[in-house]
């Protein structure tokens, strides 16, 4: 790791951990967490609490540096980047990192020597108000990682978005069937 980053130290699993490395452009940050802390309309509201990391010392870290940093903490299943892309996409897309996709390190390769040699994608674009969504699918193991990449693929624009956001309620939000 190329520098020491601070501890992050979450006080509710269920918020999403966002982290900013990129600090090129203040206004479309703003537009990042606003979209991100905006209640989910629906039968009711509900704050849509999130855990956000806002510390020049994460500027340009890396996929890589965020996911050693971030699996300190053993509940975490994903963590967000609002990086380059980001700051400079107008879909505002997130980096979505599966801290799972290690999970796999100790398998025997005897038996999984197909899932050793070709492991499962551990990034995905994800739109600012399907952040949620798969935080929560996560956190719940509703859905693999994988799925969401297959998801992303299947979008014109290669993100994955959240189609149940106008009709969501309070709680984690499945993901919609086939």
């Amino acid at each position: 790791m190329r520098k020491e980053l601070p501890e992050i130290v979450r006080a509710d699993e269920w918020a999403p951990l966002v982290i900013r490395t990129d600090y090129t452009d203040d206004d479309v940050w703003r537009e990042v967490v606003a979209a991100l802390e905006r209640a989910v309309e629906g039968e009711r509201e509900w704050e849509a609490a999130v855990h956000l990391v806002e510390d020049r010392r994460w500027d340009g870290v890396t996929g890589d540096e965020a996911l050693a940093a971030a699996a300190r903490d053993e509940e975490l299943s994903v963590v967000f980047l609002a990086d380059e892309v980001t700051m400079r996409s107008p879909l505002r897309p997130l980096l979505a990192l599966d801290l799972g996709a290690d999970d796999d390190e100790d398998l025997d390769p005897a038996y999984y020597e197909e899932l050793i040699d070709s492991p499962p994608p551990r990034e995905v674009r994800v739109a600012p108000d399907a952040v949620h969504m798969v935080h929560a699918n996560l956190q719940l193991a509703n859905v693999d990682f994988p799925e969401f990449v297959e998801d992303a693929a299947a979008d014109p624009d290669g993100v994955v978005r959240d189609v149940t956001a106008a009709s969501a309620s309070p709680g984690p939000v499945p993901r919609p069937g086939p």
